[in-house]
């Protein structure tokens, strides 16, 4: 069972106009100072993560990554980081039709429940 963080990552996402896309392409910029080893997304309604959608990739601290072909709807997703600390946000919207999210030192304390 998923277990969501109460605190958000400010998941901050270029609005592009709403169209009746299927899929979406979201960008991760990493703005902080910690790679990035796992993304995990899930469907708002599954109880159970997705595959890591990085494989064996990592987004080092001020590189990015794209994933493609992301079907539109509202989805639950986890970061993890180098030393193994978990970020977790409920119902972020996936749906505009190209997204970029760029994650910081703040957001990923906040989630983590560090930050203020």
């Amino acid at each position: 069972m998923k277990k969501l963080c109460l605190l958000g990552l400010a998941l901050c996402m270029a609005a592009m106009p709403l169209a009746a896309a299927k899929s979406n392409t979201v960008t991760l910029v990493n703005k902080s100072d910690w790679d990035i080893h796992h993304l995990f997304l899930s469907s708002s309604d599954d109880e159970e993560w997705g595959p890591d959608q990085l494989g064996d990739d990592v987004i080092e601290a001020g590189g990015s990554f794209k994933l493609t072909g992301i079907p539109c709807g509202n989805y639950d997703v986890k970061l993890v980081d180098e030393d193994g600390d978990e970020c977790e946000v409920a119902e972020v919207d996936v749906c505009s039709g190209g997204e970029t999210w760029r994650i910081t030192n703040d957001d990923l304390l906040e989630c983590e429940g560090y930050g203020e």
